[in-house]
């Protein structure tokens, strides 16, 4: 690290905690070998009444990686991995590594533009999807690159009698016709059969890819964010030497976060296996089902999201469940409203870890102090060990700010990514002197803890005046009767934009837009106080719980395009009539 750079949070960082930490040099997979090599009878993954030993997932995967190569599966090839979490993620996860293909993590919710999108763009020639998937995937075989499928069901993730029960059920309610031949379509559970352990080797892990994770980015535009062995590898590392825990303590991981999200998969499938901990993968989130899981397996560490936390909170028979064994939260995707933070912390005593990441850093940048003392408010934190962070000017990002200014975020640090695949223009535009451009606007204290102010691309223009939409969210986050709520900048022809905020009540609450527009006016400059109000069940969010403010913009361009077609139909029938008449 460049000794001109500011770093005031080392002076801040728990005595435990190290400066920089060693560059992951090795193969992604030698985390899964040396895992079955030290503790070989460990639980690697529970899931319902199936359990998998750390040596029994290593056979797996090699096998797995064995009967990939058999089908033509060579290093370097991409192969699609579209699957909700269960254990056989995990297997066909480190299974294409050992294959030394790269993993595309695919969204199993995507639709037709997306899956097309990704796939062609990436190139895959193999997937490995969920058998309800199929239909889907069919329908688009002619305009995909793919060429292998391997097939799986729910029921291949569960051991007798569950199986049998569930293939009972399932045929029942559906017929997938899938056209299972062992040339191109694969039964997951014939697949591996008589296939030989194989394991590629990585000639250079600090350049190789092993994963492309596709991201909307600093542009909203699907990118292959391409990170490798040593990005994946030195951030859980880095998250490892933060959260002062090893491998030789016991450790049950609630694997609720999608993997195919780089924040599930780094602290719900690869930080268990650094650890030798167990994961408990859950493939669908169900407040009630995570509160049975933690009463039965008494889990140690708990990532999640504010949404998680807020909706296990309001569970009425939260109070049957004893939640104590739970020592580590960490939360990130969106800000923790402090309240939650407080409620979750009593109903557990576990201490609560606030951070902040992006795809393009493998994910994790910054994080609170383990200690509760050293924690602020509302901040993301410190940059974690072997990572710079600065503020610079939003205009040309070349001038660093000094403490209390409001700037763009960069940061730079191992684990960030190569560049998005194929994309040069874009990458020279995230990626500038070594330093990634998160595209966030933040300010930095005297103490090097860092505030995220809001998006750049999100920042709307008031009458001349800049509002950071998620200043207005905290104020109203602040409300006792106000469980959700996201503000958006909505075009206007007087004042250029307006704010408009979308408010989720609580339960029994009694709101209207007097309420919330009184009690933004406390808070609130004139110019920031919302003029539009709208209240709502429950708001849009992605599969990690991030609200999409950018799809309540759209629903609000798609209401004024409709206006204005109304408006000229209207404008043009007057017309018409006048000629008649």
């Amino acid at each position: 690290m460049d000794s001109e750079i500011y770093r005031p949070w080392f002076a801040h960082y728990d005595t435990f905690v190290p400066r920089t930490v060693d560059l992951w040099d090795k193969p992604l997979h030698s985390l899964l070998d040396d895992a079955a090599r030290l503790y070989p009878r460990r639980h690697a993954v529970i899931f319902q009444n199936t359990r998998i030993t750390y040596r029994e997932l290593h056979e797996k995967a090699e096998r797995f990686a064995g009967a990939l190569r058999r089908i033509g599966v060579r290093p370097g090839q991409r192969v699609a991995l579209m699957m909700p979490n269960l254990p056989q993620t995990v297997i066909a996860f480190w299974g294409i590594i050992k294959a030394g293909a790269i993993v595309v993590m695919t969204n199993p919710l995507y639709m037709e533009t997306e899956i097309v999108a990704n796939m062609q763009d990436s190139g895959a020639e193999h997937m490995v999807l969920l058998d309800i998937l199929w239909p889907r995937i069919a329908a688009l075989r002619d305009r995909l690159p793919l060429r292998n499928f391997i097939c799986t069901g729910v029921e291949d993730a569960l051991s007798f009698p569950l199986n049998w029960l569930y293939r009972l059920k399932s045929k029942r309610n559906s017929d997938l016709n899938i056209p299972f031949d062992d040339k191109h379509v694969f039964r997951w559970k014939t697949f591996c059969k008589n296939a030989e352990p194989y394991s590629a080797p990585v000639a250079n892990p600090l350049h190789d890819p092993v994963m492309f994770q596709y991201t909307g980015g600093t542009t909203g535009l699907p990118k292959g964010v391409v990170l490798t062995h040593a990005n994946l590898g030195t951030n859980c590392m880095q998250v490892l030497s933060i959260i002062r825990v090893t491998a030789e303590e016991r450790h049950v991981f609630v694997s609720l976060l999608p993997f195919f999200h780089v924040y599930g998969l780094t602290l719900g499938l690869l930080l268990p296996v650094v650890l030798a901990a167990t994961s408990l993968p859950l493939p669908r989130y169900v407040p009630q089902d995570v509160l049975r899981l933690i009463a039965k397996h008494k889990p140690t560490i708990f990532p999640g999201t504010p949404s998680v936390y807020i909706s296990l909170l309001q569970q009425k028979n939260l109070a049957n469940y004893d939640l104590r064994s739970i020592q580590i939260c960490v939360s990130g995707s969106a800000p923790l409203p402090r309240e939650i933070f407080r409620q979750f912390h009593d109903v557990t005593g576990a201490a609560i870890l606030e951070g902040y990441g992006l795809t393009e850093a493998s994910p994790i940048t910054h994080c609170n102090p383990l200690g509760k003392q050293g924690q602020k408010a509302n901040s993301i934190g410190m940059p974690i060990p072997g990572t710079d962070a600065r503020i610079v000017d939003m205009e040309g990002g070349s001038l660093t700010l000094p403490p209390e200014k409001l700037g763009e975020l960069v940061v730079r640090g191992p684990q960030v990514m190569q560049g998005y695949w194929k994309k040069t223009d874009e990458t020279a535009s995230a990626l500038r002197n070594g330093w990634l451009y998160t595209g966030d606007l933040a300010t930095m204290d005297e103490d090097g803890y860092f505030y995220i102010v809001d998006r750049k691309k999100d920042m709307v223009i008031v009458s001349g005046y800049n509002v950071y939409p998620r200043e207005v969210d905290e104020v109203l986050l602040e409300h006792p009767d106000i469980q959700e709520a996201v503000t958006v900048g909505i075009r206007d022809d007087m004042r250029g934009e307006v704010l408009k905020a979308y408010v989720v009540p609580r339960a029994d609450a009694r709101l209207g837009k007097a309420d919330i527009i009184a009690w933004c006016r406390q808070k609130l400059a004139g110019y920031k106080i919302p003029r539009l109000v709208e209240f709502r069940t429950e708001l849009p969010k992605t599969i990690v719980g991030k609200v999409l403010r950018r799809a309540l913009r759209e629903e609000e361009e798609q209401k004024l395009a409709r206006k204005k077609r109304r408006r000229q139909a209207c404008a043009d029938n007057g017309t018409n009539s006048g000629e008649t008449a």
